[in-house]
């Protein structure tokens, strides 16, 4: 973390101090966590929720980046935002709320869509990353930038009613995220949550570790192995670990064999990641005023039992 003469005063004695009292944290990791800079990708169902408890935490400087706007849809699960702020830029949305929860925060407020040409100049500055984004090829670029810029990026996902959450390129032998996935799953195996559903909650449960597992490593307390923790509201338990494997060797962003995959700023990763669907060609066509659909008649079929 950067070095820094910031100190705590009176008022952070009292608003920080049931965290203060806790093995492993006490003034010196109070002051590690103001310190430290954070970037969360995607202020919706799971930035907001990462976002409030690092601020309350006192991370000392975030960054939200996020192009969308907030939209009606949006407040069943994304909970830094109100009907008030509908239409307003996520990211200056989410910042105008965690200065409300903690106002010596310093928040960027950054209204523009991560892409190959800036990742690395908008992310070089902090200390770690989030990734609270929902599709693969921004997962693939924040985890080629993370290698890159040799920061820890903390990757959450959310669907329905389950969620996982995995920490890449942590420590020397910490995978990235293409040792997990060295190929990217076909555009139609990875529909929006628009098309699939998501319980608000299940964000908040992914959300929440995302900034429990930034804190740890911001003060020292992530130390074991590289793990997946995968997360179902109907599980029993609702909680699984997996051990993941070490890096690979032949990785093409992080292993020993050196960078293959590229210049960040001339990979498609769209196009990695298999383009958009053609969904005419699958049979399916988006819906219109002006579109109309007509059914078959069939055979009739009856069941006996």
């Amino acid at each position: 973390m950067a070095a820094s003469n910031l100190h705590l005063n009176v008022d952070d004695y009292k608003r920080y101090g049931r965290q203060m009292i806790l093995d492993g944290i006490g003034l010196p990791g109070q002051l590690k966590l103001q310190r430290a800079a954070v970037v969360v990708v995607g202020a919706g169902g799971l930035g907001c929720p990462a976002l409030q408890y690092l601020a309350a935490a006192g991370v000392g400087r975030i960054g939200i980046i996020d192009h969308d706007v907030v939209e009606l849809s949006n407040l069943q699960r994304q909970t830094l935002h109100t009907e008030s702020r509908l239409g307003s830029p996520k990211a200056e949305s989410a910042a105008f709320a965690l200065k409300e929860i903690n106002s010596r925060l310093s928040v960027d407020a950054i209204t523009v869509a991560l892409v190959p040409t800036n990742a690395r100049a908008l992310l070089e500055s902090y200390d770690v990353i989030l990734d609270c984004t929902d599709n693969p090829a921004t997962r693939y670029l924040l985890s080629d930038t993370a290698v890159l810029l040799g920061k820890p990026l903390v990757s959450g996902a959310a669907q329905k009613l389950e969620g996982q959450l995995c920490t890449y390129n942590l420590g020397p032998e910490g995978p990235c995220y293409r040792c997990l996935f060295p190929k990217s799953p076909s555009p139609e195996a990875t529909p929006s949550c628009e098309e699939t559903g998501i319980l608000g909650a299940v964000t908040g449960i992914i959300g929440c570790l995302q900034a429990l597992e930034t804190i740890r490593i911001i003060v020292g307390l992530q130390d074991g192995p590289p793990s997946l923790l995968v997360y179902s509201a109907l599980g029993v338990p609702p909680f699984r670990s997996v051990t993941l494997r070490k890096r690979r060797t032949n990785c093409p962003a992080c292993g020993e064999e050196g960078r293959k995959v590229g210049k960040i700023e001339d990979i498609d990763y769209v196009q990695f990641c298999g383009g958009r669907p053609d969904w005419e060609s699958l049979g399916l066509h988006p819906g219109d005023p002006e579109t109309r659909i007509t059914a078959t008649v069939g055979p009739l079929w009856t069941c006996s039992s």
